[in-house]
């Protein structure tokens, strides 16, 4: 997966806005203002292709011991977030799926006002 694919399929969703509220280098995708997804864009361009996902905790801990390219969240809540890195074991459509998991569970997590804005977008 290139980085044009994963920002695309991103900012596809709808609510999402882009970010680097850390640095000039993590991209940070946002629904309604909350985190789903980061990128370390200069380690990308390094050739780790890595991305922060939000994750229920269950299924986290079940990924992670499924597969070799799936950690505990850097930087992050061990329990609720997770890293993959991209271009390993893997497949894209499995990682366009985790990210939507993780953008869906942001969703699920946001106030009824925030809901109503976002159906209303």
């Amino acid at each position: 997966m290139h980085i044009e694919q994963l920002r695309e399929y991103c900012i596809s969703k709808k609510g999402v806005t882009e970010h680097f509220p850390f640095d000039e280098v993590t991209l940070v995708f946002k629904v309604m203002g909350k985190m789903f997804a980061l990128v370390g864009l200069n380690n990308w361009e390094k050739g780790e292709t890595k991305i922060n996902l939000k994750c229920d905790p269950e299924w986290a801990e079940e990924l992670r011991g499924e597969y070799e390219s799936i950690e505990a969240g850097w930087h992050m809540s061990k329990k609720h977030w997770n890293t993959v890195t991209l271009n390993n074991d893997v497949p894209d459509a499995f990682a366009f799926e985790l990210i939507t998991h993780s953008y869906e569970l942001v969703i699920q997590g946001l106030t009824k006002k925030l809901k109503v804005e976002l159906e209303d977008l």
